[in-house]
């Protein structure tokens, strides 16, 4: 943590930096391993589940692409299987060459005992109260420059 005497101003930087990064990255992979664990029981898929979250009213195709941080054409096959499964629809948007993916009854019922699931499990509102949330989420916007 403390940094070695004689360590340039640079040197120091660039030690924190690197810490920084171990540390965010640690903090990912501990998040998408206990999101993981939250959602197993359900028998759906990470990325199922993810894209099944997001959908709380009509999502346009792309814009939940942007919101998963993958390409559009991926959604296509995770709409499939969503459709597949009863726990979403496409239904046209105000324009026609927009699609939108809603939840069905079923995949809302499923989204709320998944999302209670994933909140009860993470271990970052386990180990920070509402404040230093609300500290480490306006510091994660800023970051993400949201």
């Amino acid at each position: 943590m403390g940094y070695s005497v004689g360590m340039s101003d640079r040197e120091a930087e660039l030690e924190q930096s690197r810490r920084l990064s171990r540390m965010l990255i640690l903090v990912a992979e501990r998040a998408k391993m206990t999101f993981a664990e939250s959602v197993s029981p359900f028998g759906l898929p990470v990325p199922l589940a993810r894209a099944l979250l997001v959908l709380a009213t009509p999502t346009p195709m792309r814009e939940l692409a942007d919101h998963l941080a993958c390409d559009p054409s991926y959604i296509t096959g995770l709409a499939d299987q969503l459709e597949e499964r009863g726990l979403a629809r496409r239904c046209p948007g105000t324009d026609r060459r927009v699609k939108l993916l809603e939840a069905t009854q079923e995949g809302f019922a499923l989204r709320d005992r998944i999302s209670l699931a994933v909140t009860e499990r993470a271990f970052i509102t386990q180990r920070l109260d509402p404040p230093e949330r609300e500290t480490l989420a306006r510091l994660l916007e800023q970051i993400l420059d949201e």
